[in-house]
């Protein structure tokens, strides 16, 4: 597995324009204390869900071969809703540790917040060389609030993100960024409708 995980980064890296810049000129050592950062990690992270990018469901009743996979992962069968197991299943790949659920709020456990509401959240014992090393970044999990429902209700992956917006790639959605839609998109979302974002990757300022 982790012989496995190394070839993927290594083959991401050779094939994003940014990555080759990385990875070009670095010793054998070099590459190999690369591959233990969080930057790899997250490069590995993204790598695996970009790859997913176009799954549907069969039938749109969270069914079909490639949604029953990740529903597998956290124990469910088909017909299950699926955006978080979507979440386990792509860190499984990457070698992240996970709770390895299907139920959203869990995957923002306090110790593992790092923006709420439109705010970093500090917490003691976390050195930030630079602000920006406690913004979300590539592979942390975003979190939407639904008052109707009085919880987090739909989560997903931060593909990259700005002052104002984010691109996210995320499961069990539509075109129209629905919670109970029929595949796995990249979305663009405003920043200030986003309630939670984790980092289980666990680099906060050490970039």
């Amino acid at each position: 597995m982790k012989l496995m995980m190394n070839m993927l980064v290594i083959l991401y890296l050779l094939n994003v324009g940014s990555g080759i810049g990385m990875w070009s000129g670095q010793s054998l050592a070099g590459q190999k204390e690369f591959l233990k950062t969080g930057e790899a990690k997250r490069i590995l992270v993204q790598g695996v869900f970009t790859q997913e990018l176009g799954v549907r469901e069969k039938s749109g009743r969270n069914d079909g071969e490639r949604v029953e996979g990740y529903l597998k992962q956290v124990g469910l069968k088909r017909g299950e809703p699926w955006c978080a197991a979507f979440i386990c299943w792509v860190f499984n790949r990457a070698g992240v540790p996970n709770p390895n659920t299907a139920w959203a709020p869990r995957l923002f456990p306090r110790e593992k917040v790092i923006w709420e509401r439109s705010r970093i959240v500090y917490r003691k014992g976390i050195y930030a060389k630079e602000l920006c090393s406690l913004l979300p970044r590539p592979g942390d999990v975003f979190a939407l609030w639904f008052p109707e429902k009085k919880r987090i209700a739909h989560a997903g992956f931060v593909d990259s993100w700005s002052d104002s917006w984010l691109i996210t790639v995320e499961g069990n959605t539509n075109i129209a960024g629905g919670r109970e839609g029929d595949g796995v998109y990249r979305k663009r979302r405003l920043v200030q409708s986003i309630y939670r974002v984790a980092n289980w990757i666990g680099d906060e300022g050490n970039e």
